[in-house]
């Protein structure tokens, strides 16, 4: 005879949503009832169990006075208890749903607080907790009031009959494992805790319960109906319409449309019996129509985002200010969209959204990516099981979020195969909001979507969808396309996102997409800079690619971030100068021009010798006129001339002040003069050196070895670049990964073989031979070196020997510089990196920083701090000039100590600054998860001749 007991945890292991929550409904931050806010300081006991201690904890009187104390919210690994674990999709503990380990961090924590003296003694009371990972059992005065899973999701209690005046204790026991983890394999930190809002909300007898606005558009007469069911009796007042109606009750009036490029909301109140609600009114009618999301009659095309809720240090514990600069952020960089990844987010950000204008993709928290390791063997959405536990997921979500104007779909999550739960959920939704659409990645056939979604589709697949030469199912073909994820942003990227750009635009089908993603995960860390997976200990781990963002932990921009801004820009400019005319287009959906002004400025070798006013009519979305520009203003210099036009900011914004740079772009005039050099010197023959010029060399290598007073070491032809995220590309790609066959080849030992050093009469000439040992490939080169007494002209010449399979990283030279150079100016693309395939936002103009600015923080160092089409760079006492352009990159530290790094702390300043003058650079792609560099971005191997001027700067 056998038997099992039942334990006090089994909810831990059960498939159920949990037991004793309320219906979920509605989410608003405020009304005229009183609310008390329970977040603050809250004793602390971890157990490495979930049956480590008993219940005894949560009843009145328990002395916890020895007890650790942690802040809610917050998770409890990120203050000093236990450690974080990173984890792509891989699920840290054995796949064996709904079970999990033994060993389960378990948090206890308890609050103890008092009702402010002026609480309402009438009425009931709520507790709601807005987000608690990933399971918690709560008790309040010693009763068990219930437990819950879903942890992004908010939970409520009604407590009204347990709270006293004074002395009220609410313990929380949470689990960091439970049934619930299995549904929320999302690719980010696993991070227990109670990391969002706990507060009590007094509920006044005849008080609102849960609410639906329904505020459509009709384009065409532009009006706007608004009805709000309501489940207790009131009534809607929105003054700046004249609207006073009963709830349930329809009414149609002329309104200004609520779009995220024109958010305009109406202020109301929602007045029951017991409650006064605000209300935030935002017109809108999201439709799928002629097979494309539309938007007010309008179609859409989302240049978007996917946000994970992230703090360097507060990991997804944010408060309002953090979630605002976001929002900022983000329309700054003229994002208008994001997906919030993967999971809803907290409501507050929506109420920004809603307020700023954002297009939103809310998204359900499941996920359950783990599973694909056994080809999605009992998953749970395949499972009527779990089916419950779906639905109330669904349930949450849209409940609490369904008065955000700002929300447009609705996802039922993310990477968790197929299956009956999530056609059940979709059904849900269906019958609960129609006024919405339906999103799913994983519904490749589109049986429950309204959209078809795919992510990181190479270029050529995107297009061949844009043009319906997809296949697919009949109803998928009628649908419009999306890519949720696409331009994975890890370390030095993503490249190649102004050539899908043009795809979105270029086919009507093609609606835009979302980048992956928004911030760096990095977790402040004194040991690293910033951490990230496996520098906790943790025994399965994804490294680094939990940073992939546009923005770097500490919420500075990226240049990505910078990049995306610039092929995003709402207004395109193009022209070539020649003749005087710009065409100016209007690149809104909604917004006509008339927030914006225009000026020119013209400029002679970087410099801005004028500037002025444009004249741009506020044309409507989609038009375009033709602008002409002054006569160009007479300069005697004879060099390189080049206009220059802004879209700025006319005024003042809710996002933005006067001035803000929106748009922008260049047209060349007339192309730079290089300076020629005439040979007189031709080089001497000493006892150890040969000079040349301002320059001496090495009598027996011929390697250079000063110019003038500056002191040159080590130039050579360089090949090699430390690989970036994207080089290295992600191990379950077909396609070729060049960092790792680089490395495979050599190209990161490159010897250098010297053939001859000859003496002409008016030149120094250096021959090579440069390859990767036990190999037979090579780069002959070639060094000729003239001057004409004050200057020092250096060309190479590069002829690939053998059987290149592979593009080359970069192809330049290398030469170090004394370490006190300490800043660099130059003429040419600034004020950011860029490479062949992320130059968009590089302008040419005139620009100066340190030598330490010019670097690039990658969490994982990596190739960095390139500037593209340099004419001229000064540094360290020299000037070079090239013949054609360049790209220049300098740092502290060897290509091979920036190699070896691992986080941002491993790099240390040497005594000499190494300097690469680049004839060219490999692309940058998007490998890390998508495609790597195009064809067109690719540095193939083939003869190569380029020229650098160097002269010693004086005074």
């Amino acid at each position: 005879m056998s038997f099992r007991t039942t334990t006090a945890t089994d909810y831990v292991e059960d498939v159920s949503p949990g037991t004793g929550s309320l219906p979920p409904r509605t989410w608003y931050a405020s009304s005229d009832t009183e609310t008390l806010s329970l977040n603050g300081s809250w004793r602390f006991r971890l157990s490495p169990t979930a049956d480590a201690e008993d219940d005894s904890f949560a009843a009145e009187g328990y002395d916890a006075g020895d007890w650790a104390e942690v802040s809610v919210p917050g998770h409890w690994v990120l203050q000093g208890h236990g450690s974080p674990i990173y984890t792509n999709h891989l699920y840290p503990f054995p796949v064996d749903p709904p079970h999990v380990p033994t060993g389960n961090p378990t948090g206890d924590h308890l609050h103890t607080f008092d009702l402010p003296s002026d609480w309402p003694s009438d009425g009931g009371a709520v507790l709601r907790f807005d987000g608690v990972e990933s399971c918690a059992r709560v008790w309040l005065n010693g009763t068990d009031i219930g437990e819950f899973k879903g942890s992004r999701l908010p939970h409520e209690f009604a407590v009204g009959h347990l709270l006293k005046p004074g002395g009220n204790v609410l313990a929380v026991r949470v689990h960091q494992w439970s049934a619930g983890s299995y549904l929320e394999d999302q690719d980010q930190w696993w991070l227990p805790g109670i990391f969002r809002d706990v507060t009590l909300l007094h509920r006044p007898a005849g008080g609102v319960l849960d609410f639906f606005v329904h505020a459509s558009y009709d384009h065409v007469e532009g009006l706007g109906t608004l009805r709000v069911d309501s489940d207790v009796d009131g009534r809607v007042t929105v003054p700046a319409l004249d609207i006073d109606v009963a709830t349930g009750e329809s009414v149609t009036v002329p309104v200004r449309p609520w779009t995220a490029e024109t958010p305009h909301l109406y202020d109301g109140v929602l007045a029951t019996e017991g409650e006064r609600v605000p209300l935030r009114v935002g017109f809108r009618t999201v439709a799928l129509e002629d097979g494309r999301i539309k938007v007010n009659g309008t179609p859409l095309l989302f240049k978007g985002v996917n946000r994970h809720e992230w703090h360097p240090e507060r990991g997804r514990a944010l408060d309002l200010a953090t979630m605002r600069e976001d929002v900022l952020l983000m329309k700054r960089h003229n994002i208008n969209a994001v997906r919030t990844s993967h999971y809803p987010p907290h409501p507050a950000f929506l109420d920004l959204c809603d307020e700023y204008g954002l297009w939103v993709v809310d998204e359900c928290d499941l996920e359950t990516h783990g599973f694909t390791e056994q080809a999605w063997r009992d998953n749970p959405v395949d499972d009527d099981r779990w089916t419950p536990a779906l639905l109330d997921r669904a349930a949450r979500m849209v409940e609490r979020d369904k008065n955000h104007p700002s929300v447009v779909i609705w996802s039922l999550g993310n990477e968790a195969g197929t299956g009956r739960g999530l056609t059940a959920m979709a059904e849900w939704i269906r019958g609960r909001d129609g006024s919405r659409l339906i999103h799913y990645e994983g519904d490749i056939d589109c049986r429950d979507t309204d959209v078809y979604s795919r992510m990181y589709a190479d270029h050529a697949e995107v297009e061949k969808i844009g043009r319906g030469l997809d296949g697919g199912t009949h109803k998928r073909r009628g649908l419009p396309f999306i890519l949720c994820e696409y331009g994975h942003a890890m370390g030095n990227g993503p490249g190649g996102i102004a050539d899908y750009q043009h795809l979105f635009e270029s086919y009507d089908r093609i609606q835009g997409g979302f980048i992956w993603e928004w911030i760096d995960h990095g977790i402040k860390d004194e040991r690293y800079g910033f951490a990230y997976g496996g520098d906790f200990g943790e025994e399965l781990h994804d490294g680094n690619f939990v940073c992939d963002g546009l923005l770097f932990p500490d919420r500075t921009p990226s240049p990505g971030l910078i990049e995306y801004k610039k092929v995003l820009e709402p207004v395109r400019i193009v022209g070539d100068g020649a003749d005087g005319t710009v065409r100016v287009t209007n690149a809104y959906d909604f917004a006509d021009l008339s927030a914006l002004a225009f000026e020119w400025s013209y400029q002679v070798d970087g410099e801005t010798v004028e500037s002025g006013v444009l004249s741009v009519p506020e044309l409507a979305p989609g038009a375009s006129a033709d602008v002409k520009l002054p006569d160009p203003p007479a300069d005697a210099r004879g060099g390189e001339t080049q206009w220059t036009v802004r879209a700025t900011l006319a005024a003042d914004t809710t996002w933005g002040p006067k001035a803000h740079l929106v748009a922008w772009a260049q047209f060349p005039l007339s192309p730079r003069p290089f300076t020629a050099v005439a040979q007189n010197d031709g080089p001497v023959l000493g006892e150890r050196r040969i000079t040349l010029g301002p320059a001496a060399f090495d009598a027996r290598t011929g390697a250079l070895r000063s110019i003038g007073g500056v002191d040159v070491g080590g130039l050579r032809l360089d090949v090699w670049r430390a690989p970036t995220d994207n080089d290295n590309g992600a191990p379950w790609q077909p396609d070729l990964r060049y960092g790792p066959l680089w490395r495979e080849l050599g190209l990161h030992r490159m010897q250098h073989r010297l053939e001859s050093v000859e003496l002409g009469d008016d030149a120094l000439t250096v021959r090579t031979r440069v390859a990767p040992a036990a190999r037979e490939v090579a780069l002959r080169t070639v060094y000729r070196w003239t001057s004409d007494g004050t200057r020092l002209r250096l060309t190479v010449s590069v002829a690939p020997e053998g059987d290149w399979t592979l593009p080359l990283p970069r192809l330049g030279i290398r030469l170090g510089l004394p370490g006190s150079a300490d800043r660099a100016r130059w003429f040419g693309g600034g004020p950011d990196e860029a490479y062949p395939d992320t130059k968009s936002a590089s302008m040419v103009g005139r620009w100066e920083t340190t030598i330490d600015a010019l670097q690039t923080p990658y969490v994982r160092p990596q190739e960095n701090g390139a500037r593209a089409d340099v004419r001229w760079v000064e540094i360290g006492g020299l000037r070079v000039e090239g013949e054609p352009e360049f790209w220049f990159t300098a740092r502290r530290w060897t290509t091979e100590q920036l190699d070896a790094a691992e986080h941002l702390n491993d790099l240390q300043a040497g005594d000499t600054v190494w300097v690469n003058l680049d004839h060219g650079q490999q692309g940058i792609g998007s490998q890390s998860c998508g495609p790597g560099a195009l064809p067109q971005y690719q540095l193939r191997p083939a003869p190569a001749e380029f020229t650098f001027l160097f002269s010693e700067i004086h005074g």
